[in-house]
């Protein structure tokens, strides 16, 4: 049979397995979930029950059978905003279509590999399953990290609007056009949202939903705050911003002192790699045995994914937050 078949022949029963097992999980569970957008351009207010804010809407998924299979499951919404922080334009319907894709491509490819033990290949369609996961889980973070560095000039900018006697609205008008990505599109979220009828709690709080970040959170409470008791919101915004950046700068600095653990952990990693490279090639037929001895192969796959599992739970130790 040829590799071209067998890729085929691997994808069809694959996505016809995780159909099936999803539909009966779906009816036996009896989940139904109405799906928001996961490119909506503004969230839901759970409490209240409110429809997405904007006007554009788009579905779960092109394909209608596997948009009404994938409407049976409450963990879709997660994704769709996950999908939608991370700012890619992608429908969860193309995004679980890539993790399936990806798992059975993978699948197929390490199965070719005659020495491969099945955990192995099984244990690499997991992680190629899970790739566009962590790609846009990745994505998402970068565009956090952009929009922290950017927001503290918005905040100015926002503040001297504000201070030369311009209103609100204006004020915010001029960040969503003059600021960057993606500190400009989330504002002129907003500011579409209070045009479209919301009012600016309203709005606001759905900008903390899309951004849940301390320093957003910060400048929504302080925003409410004024127009209720009133006072110079220019002098608190200045302060919230050059408190960002203080909290920009410390983090530089965790960050600047735990690489050396990170590349140490790195190095750590790599190094039994390493090693066994120069065990072959000084001693050729050393490590014969691991090759050659049924179990060899299963000490082989379990020291890789025990290497793995180390690097990561040394990089979470490390990622301290703040």
């Amino acid at each position: 049979m040829s590799p071209t078949v067998l890729l085929l022949f691997v994808f069809v029963a694959t996505f016809a397995f995780v159909i099936v097992g999803l539909y009966y999980a779906a009816t036996w569970l009896k989940v139904s979930v109405q799906i928001p957008s996961a490119a909506a351009v503004a969230g839901e207010k759970g409490d209240e029950g409110q429809g997405p804010l904007l006007l554009r809407e788009e579905g779960v998924s092109s394909i209608s059978f596997w948009a009404g299979l994938l409407e049976r499951f409450s963990f879709v919404p997660n994704l769709g905003k996950l999908i939608a922080d991370s700012g890619l334009n992608w429908s969860v319907g193309r995004f679980t279509s890539m993790m399936l894709l990806g798992g059975a491509s993978m699948a197929v490819v390490l199965s070719r590999i005659a020495w491969l033990p099945w955990i192995a290949v099984l244990g690499g369609a997991a992680v190629a399953m899970l790739g566009p996961f962590f790609y846009v889980s990745s994505k998402r973070t970068k565009r956090f990290e952009a929009f922290e560095q950017g927001f503290p000039d918005a905040l100015d900018s926002l503040g001297r609007a504000m201070r030369a006697g311009h209103a609100l609205a204006a004020g915010m008008e001029m960040v969503a056009y003059e600021s960057a990505q993606p500190v400009s599109g989330e504002f002129r979220k907003v500011l579409e949202e209070w045009r479209l009828g919301q009012s600016w709690d309203q709005a606001l709080e759905h900008l903390v939903e899309r951004v849940p970040l301390v320093s957003v959170s910060l400048f929504v409470a302080a925003v409410r705050m004024q127009s209720r008791t009133g006072g110079k919101l220019h002098e608190i915004l200045g302060r919230i911003s050059e408190g960002v950046r203080e909290s920009m700068a410390l983090d530089g600095e965790i960050k600047a002192i735990s690489a050396h653990g990170k590349l140490t952990g790195a190095i750590l990693t790599a190094m039994p790699l390493g090693i066994a490279m120069m065990l072959n090639y000084t001693a050729p037929g050393y490590l014969d045995i691991l090759v050659d001895h049924p179990i060899g192969k299963y000490l082989i796959v379990g020291a890789i994914a025990f290497l793995v599992a180390a690097h990561f739970v040394m990089r979470k130790i490390l990622d301290i937050k703040i």
